[in-house]
C-alpha cells in the first residue's frame, strides 16, 4: 500500500514539478509571477488532444507538437504583452499576467466549451506488477518523460552558453546586461522553455485522467506555484523537489481519507514550510544593497 502510494505521488508530483519549473525560472529572472502559466499548461493538453484527433500522431510526436506550439505560444504573450512593462510597476506586470490568464481560459471556453473534453487514446494502458506492486504503464511513461526532461532542463541550464547566460541574468539583470548578455533574448528563451514544460505536463495530464478543459490550468497552476515557492522560488532543483513533495503530500491525504480537502493539502504545506523556512526549502535569503 505504501509504496503503490509513492508511486501514485510521485506521478502526480512530476506534472506539478513540470509546471513549477516555469514559474521558477521566470521569476529567477525578472522576479515575476507568471499566473498565465498554468493556461499555457491548459493550452498544451488541448493542442494535444488536437494533434491526436485531427492528425493522428503517435505520443511523442503530440509531445513536440504541444511543445512547440507552447513555446511559439509562450514566447508571443511575453513579446506582446510583459516586454512592454518590464520597466513597469511589478504590481502592473502581474495583474497583466492575470488578464493573459483569464484570456487563454476565455478563448478555449469560447472554442471548445465549458465541458471536459476526453484525451482521444495514444497510449496502450497496460498494468504491470512487481512482485504486490502494481502500476499502470501511463504512470511509468509520465515519470520517465518527466525525468528526461528534468535532466535535459538542468543540462541546457549547466552546460550551455544560454544556460550560463541564463544563470548570469538570475543573479544580477542590469550587470549581465552591461556585460553583453542578451537580455531579451535569454528572457524569450526562459519562457519559451518554460512553456515547453508546461505543455508536456499539460498532455502527460490530460492522457493519465482523459480529461482536457478550459480551466484545468487554474488549480494546476496555483499547485505548482505552491510547488515553486515549497522548493524555494528562483530555484530550479526547489522546484522539481517541490512538485514530488506536494504530489505525494496530496496523494498520502487523499489515502488517509482526506479527499475533501486535497486542493487545501498543497496551501496547508505551503503555510507550515513558510512559517519555518520562508526562503523555501531550497532556497537561500537574498542580501540586497539598498
Amino acid at each position: 500500500m505504501l509504496l503503490q502510494q509513492i508511486i501514485n505521488g510521485l506521478t502526480l508530483g512530476a506534472t506539478y514539478a513540470l509546471i513549477a519549473l516555469g514559474y521558477t525560472m521566470v521569476y529567477g529572472i525578472i522576479q515575476l509571477i507568471n499566473f498565465a502559466h498554468g493556461d499555457i499548461y491548459m493550452i498544451g493538453a488541448f493542442i494535444g488532444v488536437a494533434a491526436v484527433a485531427l492528425f493522428h500522431q503517435n505520443f511523442f510526436l503530440t509531445l513536440a507538437t504541444a511543445m512547440l506550439a507552447c513555446m511559439v505560444l509562450g514566447v508571443t504573450i511575453e513579446r506582446v504583452a510583459y516586454r512592454p512593462l518590464r520597466r513597469a510597476p511589478r504590481l502592473n506586470l502581474l495583474i497583466t499576467t492575470i488578464g493573459v490568464s483569464i484570456f487563454l481560459e476565455t478563448f478555449m471556453t469560447v472554442l471548445k466549451g465549458p465541458q471536459p473534453t476526453g484525451f482521444p487514446p495514444v497510449l496502450k494502458n497496460v498494468t504491470l506488477r512487481v512482485g504486490t506492486l502494481e502500476f499502470s504503464s501511463i504512470q511509468l511513461v509520465i515519470l520517465l518523460v518527466s525525468v528526461a526532461l528534468m535532466v535535459g532542463l538542468q543540462f541546457i541550464v549547466k552546460y550551455t552558453k544560454i544556460g550560463k547566460a541564463m544563470r548570469a541574468a538570475s543573479e544580477d539583470y542590469d550587470t549581465a546586461s552591461l556585460m553583453g548578455i542578451n537580455i531579451n533574448r535569454v528572457i524569450s528563451f526562459t519562457f519559451a522553455i518554460g512553456s515547453a514544460l508546461a505543455a508536456a505536463g499539460g498532455v502527460l495530464v490530460g492522457i493519465y485522467f482523459n480529461s482536457v478543459s478550459p480551466y484545468m490550468g487554474v488549480t494546476a497552476g496555483l499547485k505548482a506555484f505552491v510547488a515553486a515557492v515549497l522548493g524555494g522560488i528562483g530555484n530550479i532543483p526547489g522546484a522539481m523537489l517541490g512538485g514530488l513533495l506536494l504530489g505525494l503530500a496530496e496523494v498520502f491525504g487523499v489515502a488517509a481519507g482526506f479527499s475533501t480537502y486535497k486542493d487545501a493539502i498543497a496551501f496547508t504545506l505551503l503555510i507550515i514550510i513558510l512559517l519555518v523556512r520562508p526562503t523555501g526549502l531550497l532556497g537561500r535569503p537574498i542580501q540586497r544593497k539598498v
